[in-house]
């Protein structure tokens, strides 16, 4: 689904205007980019948690020198599942 799916999706479900759906997902978007760049968490219960992460030093191999090349750490976005969102897709599944 891209994001013009999901803004005429979210639209018809609430019955609001497509501009006016779609103001609405960017402020979403805009806010948990604001909380993560913060260092902040943006829990939604029973969906799941955007959250960030620090990923340690670690070493790798150029796949075409063979090189050896040391990766630095940094913080990376995240998303755990939250428990009714991992029930529903499980039940899907079966």
């Amino acid at each position: 689904m891209t994001k013009g799916e999901l803004v005429r999706e979210l639209s018809r479900r609430a019955g609001v205007k497509k501009k006016d759906a779609g103001k609405v997902l960017n402020a979403f978007i805009q806010v948990v980019m604001e909380k993560l760049k913060n260092g902040e968490r943006v829990e939604l219960r029973g969906f799941g948690t955007f959250l960030t992460k620090k990923r340690a030093k670690r070493t790798a191999r150029n796949l075409k020198t063979g090189k050896k090349l040391v990766i630095p750490p940094k913080i990376v976005p995240a998303f755990k599942v939250g428990k009714d969102l991992k029930e529903a897709v499980e039940k899907v599944l079966k």
